[in-house]
């Protein structure tokens, strides 16, 4: 097992001319060798020894999926250096706090325009911020910090990669902040390289996979499974350039493997139902293939089963795949709740969708179902070399390599999340079949005025069923009856109310919405409703609508 991550890298400098990474520059896409990306990870490093940065010193990263994110990365990692990785959709003030906690000795941004806003910040505020360096100088921007080529020198000694213990501190990854302040969640190599390794006996990847990058890689779900995993394989990495060109990178890329969040496919399935809603035919025969294909892929096919499903793939599924480039045999889904029947459906098409769990304290996979083994309602049972159980209170604790030594500076935090040396998830879970199946967040549970208990996110999931609903959340701790927040084009209140109940039939009655508070402005990181990892910060979307939701409880005796 490799001492240090970056020994991953090493393991292909023999080979300068082999293929890791793909990449749109320019006007097309290119691949770029070992070679390059060495030169250029030496370059880096050359850097940070000129500028003195010694191992355990922190270098902030907020730039975009690329070459260069990797380049960095590596260079680091292999000196001993600690990456503080930082979303770039991030607000300035966000991402200050964050380099101050770190107290990183440098910071390396994507833009000027984040620049700008960061030094108009340190002015305004008295921060302190470390040197800067700009990836991209082809944009405005006041600030006078440094760009790429004028900090990377060009004279450079060979890569080097050094001999470091399994607890050397490889990483502080900033949790969202759903509740108040990120806190730094330390990871050290031998966390991380334990949990590609167990990714790994999964045998989910191949060297031969092509892997398409779509979730930002400062989110431990893609770095670890979209970048460190390729690289410890071999297999070739596709930067995608953005989710609004993502179908076109499909298309045109052909990946064969990718790790994505929920809303990516809810969107896909979301367009093939109005693409078959206006014939009879068509919806038919979509159904048709969708059930007897889930059905053939679970081993539960029955003859007819077996003689059909080869015919409606031909005909149904082939052109819907086709759509995601025709080769793509295996989708790993995590961060967030994946609906099954979003599961079952393009497992029925014929693409393999396995449904993973874990968080960032635990590097951050813990388990995930597997090929041949899938039960999509299930995050499926923990990697090999992990352990879980569940508390007397019904939370999901993990014990293993992969799991944090602690939170970055912050005692209180560690001693709360580790307990004789399970982490406590938070989440409310149970195991069967030696498979876990998540029941929602302990702490956003809502307990009702009459002692009812309800997990949000499951109610709300079947609520954005419905199209109409762009965005939602519960609200009823403590009151009568749960009232609904949702973003939505459509403003007739009852309308909306009929329309979540319509969605809530298969759970008990005593579960239904009462209220609905609609709002046609999208909650966004911008307005600080949402993490930049797109979760919601319940407490301040409460405190948002605060006026309305007393006025919804207000206007009934109930």
């Amino acid at each position: 097992m490799a001492g240090n991550i970056a020994d991953w890298f090493g393991q292909h400098l023999a080979r300068p001319e082999a293929v890791l990474y793909r990449q749109h520059i320019g006007d097309g896409w290119r691949d770029v060798t070992v070679g390059e990306l060495t030169t250029r990870v030496a370059r880096w490093q050359a850097a940070f020894r000129r500028d003195g940065l010694a191992e355990g010193d922190r270098v902030a990263l907020c730039g975009r999926n690329g070459l260069e994110w990797v380049a960095i990365d590596l260079a680091a990692l292999a000196l001993g250096l600690v990456v503080v990785p930082l979303y770039v959709d991030d607000n300035p003030e966000n991402v200050a706090w964050c380099v101050g906690n770190a107290e990183a000795r440098l910071l390396i941004v994507e833009n000027r325009r984040l620049a700008s806003g960061l030094a108009r910040l340190a002015s305004a505020e008295r921060i302190t911020l470390p040197p800067l360096v700009v990836l991209r100088s082809d944009d405005t921007g006041d600030t006078a910090a440094t760009t790429v080529e004028a900090f990377l020198p060009a004279e450079h000694p060979p890569v080097e990669i050094r001999t470091l213990p399994p607890s050397a501190l490889a990483t502080i990854c900033y949790t969202s902040g759903t509740s108040g302040r990120p806190k730094g969640v330390m990871l050290t190599h031998g966390n991380i390289i334990a949990d590609v390794v167990a990714c790994r006996g999964t045998g989910m990847a191949r060297p031969d996979d092509t892997f398409l990058s779509v979730l930002p890689l400062s989110h431990m779900f893609e770095r670890t499974g979209g970048y460190y995993l390729p690289l410890s394989l071999g297999a070739k990495v596709v930067f995608a350039r953005g989710v609004m060109q993502l179908a076109d990178d499909l298309g045109t890329q052909r990946p064969t493997i990718m790790f994505a969040v929920p809303r990516i496919f809810e969107r896909f399935r979301a367009r093939l139902a109005q693409a078959v809603a206006g014939s009879r035919l068509k919806s038919w025969l979509f159904d048709q293939c969708v059930a007897r294909g889930y059905r053939f892929a679970q081993g539960t096919a029955s003859p007819l089963d077996r003689v059909l499903v080869p015919l409606l793939r031909a005909k149904v599924a082939a052109p819907v795949l086709a759509r995601l480039g025709g080769r793509l045999r295996l989708a790993v889904v995590g961060g967030a709740a994946l609906d099954p029947e979003i599961s079952r459906t393009f497992i029925g098409l014929g693409l393999t969708m396995l449904q993973g769990y874990g968080m960032t304290e635990a590097a951050p996979v813990i388990s995930v179902n597997r090929e041949g083994d899938n039960v999509p309602e299930s995050v499926g049972p923990p990697l090999p070399g992990v352990e879980v159980r569940i508390s007397d209170a019904g939370e999901l604790l993990v014990r293993g390599g992969n799991v944090m030594p602690g939170y970055w500076r912050n005692e209180e935090a560690t001693r709360a999340a580790l307990a004789d040396g399970w982490l406590r998830t938070g989440d409310l879970a149970e195991l069967r079949d030696g498979r876990i199946f998540l029941r929602g967040r302990a702490k956003d549970i809502i307990v009702l005025s009459n002692g009812e208990k309800l997990p949000p996110q499951d109610v709300e999931h079947a609520i954005m069923q419905d199209p109409v609903f762009e965005q939602v959340m519960l609200v009823g701790e403590g009151r009568p009856f749960v009232v609904l927040l949702a973003v939505s084009q459509e403003t007739d209140e009852k309308a909306l109310l009929r329309r979540a109940n319509d969605q809530l039939k298969s759970f008990p009655r005593w579960i239904r919405v009462r209220r609905v508070i609609p709002t046609r402005d999208a909650w966004n990181v911008d307005n600080g409703l949402l993490t930049p990892t797109m979760k919601l910060k319940r407490p301040i979307v409460v405190s948002h609508f605060k006026d309305r939701i007393d006025a919804a409880y207000a206007s009934t005796a109930d």
